[in-house]
């Protein structure tokens, strides 16, 4: 035999009887184990022995009130995704359970929990309701991704918590209408994220999306638009399709039940000054100059009537804005009573960005209530529009949001500000003790492009999955007493080019999975390469959801 050819079998030989010898000695868990695939990444996995098996046979006891939500979604997502669920029992079985209970934890954001999967049964505990949920959404996680009937877990053990109390997501219903049944699928999308806020756009200059009963022009002429433009602004033409939608209150009563169930809370969004076409072309009143018809922006193909005041038709910021008359500011107020009746959340949103000065600088009315009140300029009567509502909503009980253009002119120190022109209004909020809730479009917009190469009609900005996994909603520039103020961060998905729920899918898929870990993890946890392994699988999930993702947002992460 060749020298050289034995020396090789023989090297062969070693290894073999090596890895042999280690198979040997190994303790059985560590062959079989493998770290699991959670996203967003627990603090703490301790692998351990054996395995526990979900079958129809499983029984759920529960120790506490207010564990039905939990189990409510844990079997109905059994049975969407496998077929089965599982039977509730008051005794307490040795094997071959699923326990969900209560232990006191002392962290001071809710939704802490620990996990213990071994032989004989699972056992959860959560600090609080919210906990329990979470620790069945990580349940969730460890199940296969392929339908079967009985559904093998790795033993571990499970230690993990929250790291910002604002873990968000929005929605822009204005532009483009979407019904209640996928606006339920985007709070479970939420909730599978173990993320707590819905922040629900709902009136835009091209259409307002709420009931509102004392005002019922709103919806009968504000939720319609004459036509859209075709393309990119300005377009290269317009559909002439009359498009049209709204929620009634009763729709917005049973959606709020729905998020609130998986623990999400709703935060309502009613633009003003700016943005209001829809409700000016309602209510004409609401503009300074009520006689003027509707501008058409340069460029743009106009469908159907351009005379009295319309709803846009286009993207863009539009001159006529909300006039602060007590016509007005009664309007609004009628409006929020309505809102806080249907939302129960602490917050409510203003909106306040984006609005023009010009029809207040020609508007005597404007010019004369600058006076009367001592204000600087235009943009001071913004401050003095904003404080004025802030006011009303104080007075029912609320506090508002509005983004980071609420802080010109001056704000009261209850009000939070959503930033999302970059960091800096985050930064200088904070630095007056204001909440900062971070939203910069250049790491958190959906509506930017995620994949290299797109075919369908988007904005130009682009925004990887690298770039939104490495963001940090904590900004250097704040000392550590200022960063307390930055209570967490959301995402916002806009519409003007997302017409249909597969594209919202499309846009947020995989970014919300990144961002999810961003909000929840701790800061030392996050590991790039790590994250990609395990959305290797998720992307596997989100075939068993059947849910449009981008499927080149991985490979695109490959090539640079």
């Amino acid at each position: 035999m060749n020298f050289l050819i034995w020396k090789i079998l023989k090297s062969h030989s070693m290894r073999i009887i090596v890895f042999l010898t280690c198979l040997l000695v190994a303790p059985p868990f560590l062959l079989q184990a493998q770290e699991p695939s959670i996203i967003p990444k627990p603090v703490t996995v301790i692998i351990g022995k054996g395995q526990f098996t979900i079958t129809e046979s499983t029984l759920i006891k529960t120790t506490g009130k207010g564990l039905t939500h939990s189990v409510d979604f844990l079997n109905d997502y059994l049975l969407h995704f496998y077929g089965f669920t599982l039977a509730m029992t008051k005794k307490s079985p040795k094997s071959n359970v699923i326990f969900l209970n209560f232990e006191r934890m002392d962290y001071p954001i809710r939704g802490a929990y620990r996990m213990d999967v071994n032989n004989k049964n699972i056992y959860i505990a959560g600090d609080n309701e919210e906990g329990v949920f979470y620790a069945v959404q990580s349940l969730i996680q460890l199940l296969p991704v392929k339908a079967s009937r009985s559904l093998a877990i790795q033993a571990m053990k499970i230690e993990d918590r929250p790291r910002f109390a604002w873990r968000g997501l929005h929605l822009d219903v204005g532009r483009h209408f979407f019904p209640v049944d996928f606006i339920k699928k985007y709070i479970d999308f939420i909730a599978l994220h173990k993320m707590n806020y819905f922040h629900w756009h709902l009136t835009e200059d091209q259409g307002w999306r709420i009931e509102i009963k004392k005002y019922p022009k709103l919806t009968e002429i504000g939720s319609c638009r004459n036509g859209t433009i075709i393309g990119l602004y300005p377009g290269k033409g317009n559909d002439s399709t009359r498009y049209c939608g709204y929620y009634t209150q009763d729709e917005i009563k049973e959606v709020v039940k729905y998020a609130g169930d998986r623990y999400i809370t709703i935060i309502p969004e009613i633009e003003l000054p700016g943005h209001s076409s829809a409700a000016i072309a309602a209510y004409p009143q609401l503009s300074c100059f009520p006689d003027e018809p509707t501008e058409v922006p340069k460029g743009v193909v106009w469908a159907g009537p351009a005379t009295g005041k319309q709803i846009q038709q286009a993207w863009g910021i539009f001159k006529d804005v909300d006039c602060p008359s007590d016509y007005t500011f009664k309007f609004l107020e009628d409006v929020l009573n309505e809102v806080i009746q249907l939302f129960p959340s602490k917050y409510i949103h203003i909106g306040g960005d984006e609005c023009p000065k010009e029809s207040w600088k020609r508007s005597a009315f404007c010019q004369n209530l600058i006076k009367e009140n001592g204000l600087k300029d235009e943009e001071a009567l913004q401050s003095y529009f904003i404080q004025r509502i802030e006011k009303y909503v104080n007075s029912k009980g609320r506090q508002i949001i509005g983004w980071d253009e609420i802080l010109e002119g001056g704000i009261s120190p209850n009000a939070t500000v959503m930033s999302w022109r970059g960091e800096k209004g985050g930064i200088d909020a904070a630095k007056q003790h204001h909440s900062v809730i971070m939203t910069p479009d250049e790491y958190l917009y959906f509506d930017y492009k995620l994949a290299q190469h797109e075919d369908s009609l988007m904005f130009e900005g682009f925004l990887p999955l690298d770039k939104v996994y490495n963001y940090e909603p904590i900004p250097k520039e704040l000392s550590g007493d200022e960063s307390k103020y930055i209570i967490g961060a959301q995402a916002s998905v806009w519409t003007e080019y997302i017409s249909n729920p597969a594209k919202v899918e499309y846009m947020i898929f995989p970014r919300l999975t990144a961002l999810s870990e961003v909000l929840w993890s701790p800061k030392e946890n996050k590991d790039w390469d790590d994250f990609l392994k395990r959305l290797k699988k998720q992307f596997r999930r989100y075939d068993l959801w059947k849910v449009n993702y981008c499927r080149g947002a991985y490979d695109d992460t490959q090539k640079n």
